[in-house]
């Protein structure tokens, strides 16, 4: 019975033995699909964030078309305007402000007192220089006594040569000390006319750099004590880029504009150029004269020039900030059809200040770069940013 019975208990355990291979097997799948659905994943986001990086490493530009311009343009250049006469007053003597008669924007005349000084180290010098004078007329006199009489002695032979020579040279150095003396007290008297201090032309005083009592050194070392100017009429000067330089004329008619008053516009005109290019920046320096009489516009202010000047009607224009400048001359960056950067050198034949008339480079259609980067090479690909939306389109 024992042995009939043992190999049916055999056979009894072989399924359970197939079953945990089965089931091995089925956890080692479901682990290794897990671990492939997980390798995948990272190999998708990976590829992704390669893909992003890709595209975001492409620069954004915004770009846009040349304008055309037309026979006559407008140079736009900033401008400094002074006074015609502006003069810095200084003390010819030294000593101490006594009385002070003006102050800043009071209108003043030509040689009107502007204030006085005490010179008290002046007027003893010039009292001693009196004395000096009356020393040396005494001895002049005496030498030139002597010396006559020398001379009739030496007539008659009653002394000799030598000792008529010596009298008749002590009198010529006696006379010339008392030019000497006359010229120093003549001097000191100058010194004390300068105790009233002067304006040297008609105008407005713009500066008050002295009070009573201040102690004045007298030379342009000196403190600035006042300073003058003449504001009927106004100078601008402004320096015209060498493109332009040819075509300015003496006598044309421009107009200034201030910022805080847009709106308005000054007449000025052209008085005279340096006519020679500055070396260091190429420019024409040019001067304008404006009327101030009406005393509308204030010397130290900034303007904007404006001045006609003739254009092509085949230019094409583009704003400054368009423009790259590097060793191959002024370029600009534009994009072709398949978004990739084409650098072009361009020729720049009028400056409108805020704009650039180019005659040659490039054409109406172009896609021009606004603001390119300096890192913007050949070839490159760029991705241009879309045009933002207008007002009402947006609406």
């Amino acid at each position: 019975m024992n042995a009939d019975h043992q190999p049916g208990s055999s056979a009894l355990k072989m399924p359970n033995h197939s079953s945990s291979k089965r089931l091995l097997v089925i956890v080692a799948a479901i682990a290794l699909l897990v671990a492939a659905v997980g390798i995948f994943s990272r190999l998708r986001a990976h590829s992704r964030l390669a893909d992003l990086t890709a595209v975001e490493a492409i620069t954004t530009v915004a770009v846009m078309s040349p304008t055309p311009g037309g026979a006559e343009g407008e140079l736009i250049l900033p401008g400094d305007m002074q006074a015609l006469k502006d003069a810095p007053i200084y003390a010819r003597t030294s000593g101490y402000v006594k009385t002070r008669l003006v102050d800043i924007g009071d209108q003043v005349k030509a040689g009107q007192v502007l204030a006085e000084l005490d010179t008290p180290e002046v007027d003893q010098q010039m009292q001693q220089a009196a004395a000096d004078l009356a020393t040396a007329q005494a001895n002049a006199s005496l030498a030139q006594a002597t010396a006559k009489r020398w001379s009739d002695l030496r007539a008659t032979d009653a002394v000799s040569p030598q000792e008529a020579d010596e009298k008749i040279g002590d009198a010529a150095a006696k006379a010339a000390l008392l030019n000497a003396a006359k010229a120093n007290l003549q001097r000191l008297r100058e010194l004390q006319g300068f105790k009233r201090i002067t304006a040297p032309f008609a105008g407005v005083v713009t500066a008050r750099n002295t009070d009573v009592g201040a102690l004045i050194s007298a030379g342009g070392s000196g403190l600035e004590l006042f300073r003058v100017a003449d504001v009927q009429t106004l100078r601008i000067y402004i320096n015209v880029p060498q493109a332009n330089a040819r075509d300015i004329k003496v006598g044309t008619e421009a107009t200034l504009q201030l910022i805080e008053r847009p709106d308005q516009t000054f007449p000025a005109k052209i008085v005279r150029t340096a006519r020679a290019l500055d070396s260091t920046s190429r420019s024409l320096r040019v001067e304008l004269n404006l009327d101030n009489r009406t005393v509308k516009l204030l010397p130290g202010a900034f303007v904007r020039v404006h001045l006609p000047v003739p254009t092509g009607a085949t230019q094409l224009r583009l704003p400054v900030n368009t423009l790259i400048f590097r060793k191959e001359g002024p370029q600009v960056a534009a994009v072709d059809a398949n978004s990739q950067v084409q650098l072009k050198t361009v020729a720049i034949v009028q400056d409108f200040g805020n704009e650039f008339a180019i005659g040659s480079g490039i054409t109406p259609q172009d896609r021009i770069i606004i603001n390119p980067p300096d890192s913007l090479v050949q070839g490159q690909t760029v991705r241009i940013a879309a045009p933002p939306l207008k007002a009402d389109a947006a609406k």
